[in-house]
Formats: C-alpha cells, sequence, structure tokens
C-alpha cells in the first residue's frame, strides 16, 4: 500500500495565474486568478507584497472544486485577488510563490480614462462593445465583449444576445462584475465575454446589442414602493474583416489555432522490455488554444503489423482560458503484440495553421520502434520485418495526433515518480503472480485428492459443457472466459487467448477467438460469429497442434485484460 502510496505523493501541484481581462482603463478593477491544480487541502495565501508597486489591493478569496472525469479525479483551488492599478501604461504582474511553485509574469494592459466618451457619464446607463482581434481568418476564434455600466439600483433588466449571421457565436465563462470609474462617477459594469468564429470570408457586421431594464431613483417617493423608471441602452456596432485560408494550403484541414498542442505519452523505457501478448498503454492528447472541440480531428493510431491496437472511449472538452476557447481531445489506446521483432509505429504529421504568426506550422509523432521478445515460456521465433516508418497523408495525420517534443523514454529517466509509478506497476504483477501460484496449488492439490486422470477428465467435461452453453449466449466476456477455463483444463500453460489461438490447427476456431478478442477489448460492434455458430466450432473438441507440447512447468506470462 505504502508503494501504491508513493506516486500521488510524488506529484507536485500544478501552479499558474491568469487575468479575468488583458485590458482595463483607470479606475477599473482586476482580478489576478492564482490557480493551484493537484495539491491537498488548501494553501496558504501568498505574499502579494511585490503586487503594491503598481497596485492597490482591493480584496482577496479562495474556491475550490473537485471533478471526477473517467474514474480519474482532479482537484483544483483558485485565489482571487481584486487588484486596481495605480497608473496607465503596460504594467506586470510579477511572479508570485504559491504552495511552493512559482507563476509566470503576465502582462497588463491600462489605459487612460477615454475623453470621448465624457459625454456618456452623465447617464445612469451605457454600454461598450469590443471585438479583438479585427482581421481574423476564416474558422479563427474572435472574442466580443459587451460591457454593461449603470449607477444606482437595477431592479430587473433584459441584455439582448448577439445576433449575428454566419457566425458560430457560444458565451465564454459566466458574467463578471467589477466597479469601474468614468468621468469622476462611479458605476457598476456586467461584463459578458462571447466566441465568434466567422464560416465566411467578407466583412463581418456586429450590430447593437441592446438592454432593457427598471431602476430605482432614491429621489423618487414612487420607487420607495416598487415603481421604478424603464431605463435602456444599446452598445456600439462593430464590423471585423475576415480572410479566406491561404490558396495554397491545399487539402489538409484548416486549423486556425493561437497554439496547438499534440502529445502521445505511454512508449515503454528501454529498460522495460515488451512480450508478445503484453499490452502498451498510449494515451494520445490534442489541445487547440481559440478552437472548439468539434472543429478538432478525431484520434486513432494507424493499423500497425505485427500488433492490435484496442482504443478505448474518447474524452472531448472545451474550457476557456480568459476570453480564448481551449478545445482538447484525448484517448488511450491499447496495442498488443501478436509477434515477436520490431514493431514501428509509422510517422503522422497534423498541420495547423498559427493565427498569431501568420505562419503554417506542423505538428508531428516521429516514428517509433521498439523490441518486442517472445512471451515467457515460448519458444524464440525469428524476428519479423518491420514495417517502414511511413509519413501520414492529411487524412492520416488528421486522426492520429503527434507525440510530444521529448520522446517518452527520455521523459521517463527524468521523471522520479514514473519510477515510482513503475515500481507499484511491479508491486502488482507481483502480487498477481502470488495470487496464480496460489491458484495453481490449490486446483493441483483438489486434483490429487480426485485422482488426477478422472478428475481433470470430469473438469474438462463440465468446462466444456459450460462454454457450449454461454457460447449460444450473447455475453461476450463470458464466453471467453469460460473457453479459456475450458482450455486451461487441458493445457494449464495456456494462460490468455493469443496462446490458445496459437495452439489451434483449425482455422475456423482461430477466427472465432479472434471475433471473441474484438468483441471484448475493441470493438463492440464487430461482427462475430453467432451462438450456434461459435458452439459448431468447439463441438468436437479443441484441434490442437500435433506439435505443440505444453509445458506445465514453464510460467506463462500473466494476460493483463480483466475479462468481466
Amino acid at each position: 500500500m505504502l508503494f501504491l502510496a508513493l506516486p500521488l505523493l510524488a506529484h507536485a501541484a500544478d501552479v499558474r495565474a491568469t487575468l479575468d481581462r488583458g485590458t482595463v482603463q483607470m479606475g477599473e478593477t482586476v482580478t489576478l486568478n492564482l490557480h493551484v491544480t493537484g495539491g491537498s487541502g488548501s494553501v496558504a495565501m501568498p505574499d502579494l507584497t511585490p503586487l503594491l508597486q503598481d497596485f492597490d489591493i482591493l480584496g482577496r478569496s479562495q474556491s475550490s472544486s473537485l471533478s471526477i472525469v473517467n474514474g480519474r479525479s482532479s482537484s483544483e483551488l483558485v485565489v482571487g485577488v481584486v487588484l486596481q492599478p495605480r497608473h496607465a501604461g503596460m504594467l506586470t504582474i510579477p511572479a508570485l510563490t504559491v504552495a511552493g511553485a512559482r507563476t509566470a509574469p503576465l502582462q497588463l494592459q491600462v489605459a487612460p480614462s477615454n475623453p470621448a466618451a465624457a459625454a456618456a457619464m452623465h447617464r445612469s446607463v451605457f454600454m461598450e462593445a469590443q471585438v479583438a482581434p479585427q482581421q481574423a481568418w476564416v474558422g479563427q476564434q474572435l472574442s466580443y465583449v459587451l460591457r454593461l455600466y449603470y449607477s444606482g439600483n437595477i431592479t430587473s433588466g433584459a441584455l439582448d444576445a448577439p445576433q449575428i449571421d454566419g457566425v458560430q457565436l457560444s458565451q465564454v465563462g459566466g458574467d463578471l462584475r467589477y466597479d469601474a470609474e468614468r468621468g469622476g462617477r462611479d458605476y457598476h459594469v456586467i461584463e459578458r465575454r462571447y466566441a465568434l468564429v466567422p464560416q465566411h470570408a467578407g466583412t463581418l457586421a456586429i450590430p447593437a446589442v441592446g438592454f432593457q431594464g427598471q431602476a430605482l431613483d432614491p429621489g423618487d417617493p414612487d420607487s420607495f414602493f416598487g415603481a421604478g423608471a424603464p431605463v435602456s441602452a444599446s452598445s456600439p456596432p462593430l464590423t471585423a474583416q475576415i480572410q479566406a485560408p491561404p490558396a495554397d494550403w491545399g487539402k489538409a484541414a484548416w486549423l486556425p489555432a493561437r497554439a496547438l498542442t499534440l502529445t502521445l505519452e505511454g512508449w515503454p523505457d528501454a529498460n522495460t522490455p515488451v512480450r508478445v501478448g503484453q499490452p502498451i498503454n498510449l494515451t494520445m492528447k490534442l489541445g487547440a488554444t481559440g478552437l472548439p472541440v468539434d472543429t478538432l480531428p478525431a484520434l486513432s493510431l494507424p493499423a500497425l503489423q505485427g500488433a492490435t491496437v484496442y482504443p478505448d472511449q474518447p474524452f472531448t472538452s472545451t474550457a476557456n482560458d480568459g476570453p480564448w476557447l481551449v478545445g482538447t481531445r484525448q484517448r488511450a489506446f491499447a496495442v498488443v503484440p501478436e509477434q515477436a521483432g520490431t514493431l514501428t509505429v509509422p510517422a503522422t504529421t497534423l498541420r495547423w495553421f498559427d493565427v498569431t504568426s501568420g505562419q503554417p506550422r506542423t505538428a508531428e509523432i516521429p516514428a517509433h520502434s521498439i523490441t518486442v521478445l517472445p512471451a515467457a515460456g515460448a519458444a524464440a521465433t525469428p524476428p519479423q520485418a518491420a514495417a517502414p516508418a511511413v509519413s501520414s497523408s492529411p487524412a492520416v495525420a488528421a486522426s492520429a495526433p503527434a507525440v510530444a517534443a521529448a520522446p517518452a523514454g527520455v521523459q521517463a529517466h527524468g521523471t522520479p515518480w514514473r519510477w515510482i509509478a513503475l515500481a507499484s506497476l511491479l508491486l502488482w504483477l507481483l502480487s498477481m503472480l502470488a495470487w496464480w501460484l496460489w491458484r495453481r496449488r490449490t486446483v493441483r492439490g483438489v486434483g490429487a485428492a480426485a485422482g488426477a486422470g478422472g478428475a481433470t477428465g470430469d473438469t474438462a467435461r463440465q468446462l466444456r459443457q459450460a462454454f457450449l452453453a454461454a457460447a449460444r449466449g450473447s455475453d461476450a466476456p463470458a464466453q471467453l472466459r469460460s473457453l479459456l477455463a475450458w482450455a486451461q483444463a487441458e493445457r494449464p500453460a495456456i494462460q490468455h487467448p493469443g496462446a490458445l489461438a496459437a495452439a489451434l490447427a483449425d482455422e475456423a476456431q482461430r477466427q472465432a477467438i479472434a471475433g471473441l478478442q474484438r468483441r471484448c477489448y475493441g470493438d463492440a460492434a464487430a461482427t462475430v460469429a453467432s451462438g450456434d455458430e461459435l458452439a459448431a466450432a468447439f463441438k468436437r473438441g479443441f484441434a490442437w497442434r500435433a506439435a505443440d507440447k505444453a509445458d506445465d512447468d514453464a510460467l506463462p506470462p500473466l494476460y493483463p485484460f480483466k475479462v468481466k
């Protein structure tokens, strides 16, 4: 249990700092959010003294959240600090020490009060609007911000939603509420952000957005009884210029993003042997800032020579980083080698367009090769020729992301917690081995008490009848489990479906086993034999190879999958 807990203890908290806005005017406030992910419990309030050079600290707060996705839990603690700039210009939020880690410095643009808005300052309600950038590409996210300024008390009101043709529109986050000063007068501000993704080139016209509400006047005696005066305001209309994708882009998927990361994790290092039948668990992650998740390509691995790929269910999400959407796709794969030799995953590429620099970029998964050893207790086989590493076509690149800049093996050498995780895995394997040895001794003890010959025959016949009964049902894991139990009664050295298929001479029986594996571990909609056909394939018993000799004293490999 101590070994199993060590990877959690070795996982340090991730700390980052964000601003709720990147541009403010003098008199407005801005919230600095300090995010602590993966820590345990509460954290002490950090030293905020470095902020006093350029800001006044008006308030502090803490909030925490816990999320569970696909059985994995993650916690986040957010420390909020309300700041008011002391002067205009480009101000720097210095690095702060939070939970033992340092945040990155941030930049805040503070503009002086706008003299052009002085005429509106005497009004109790008015609106502002802003779109950025004002020149963009088709499919690129724009940030559209609405601000409602009001003084006094607003008892009720409704802010219209933008109506823009030819644009995919979604609200980003919740409403922000803060105070600001305009023309020497204090206002309450409600700020609402939208993500605009234009679908066509040309001039994007953003019409005015209206607000209607009821305001209470303290000097009006009628307002004491709830009779307020109607107020209204509207935002100014805006425009943006949208460009079509470059003419030389070709047929590759058009992905205009502010940033894009593409990783493949889980490759075993040079010190970890890989054997036939032992799965290699890989995880692909694709994240793009400035793109919603529905615009990102699906993740998949190409077909591999000498191995079978079992994909897990994908995980997708669209979050936000300030005003920008962050789309994320993640998928796990189990790669099970089927023959000894060199296993190669071909290189694939994903092309995208960097909207911040205006340049095309390419994310790549380099070809990766590993040496697969024979299964434990099996005779060595000549190594198979490795599949050549071929750069993928745009279609393949769109469906298979790239690995991170450093190979997984190099990362493992520099990260102590991965070695601790490997030690935990080894401890689990040893416990499984002890359980198997105990079960084997128990089965042998029962066989010795009942007579070796008679007990083995009776057990095999009973397990055969159990399989034939399960074969006529629809529960694929139960069918495969009962088939393996029957086979182990006749050949104890057989421990997984791959070994069983290799020991059979009948092609129909091997195909039936392959179909059951696809149903259990990969494609739930795969077409397999009907119950009668499955029972008929094994009705006369196993068609063992004549030269196949089972060695009861050999140590078979532990089959990694749990058949449920």
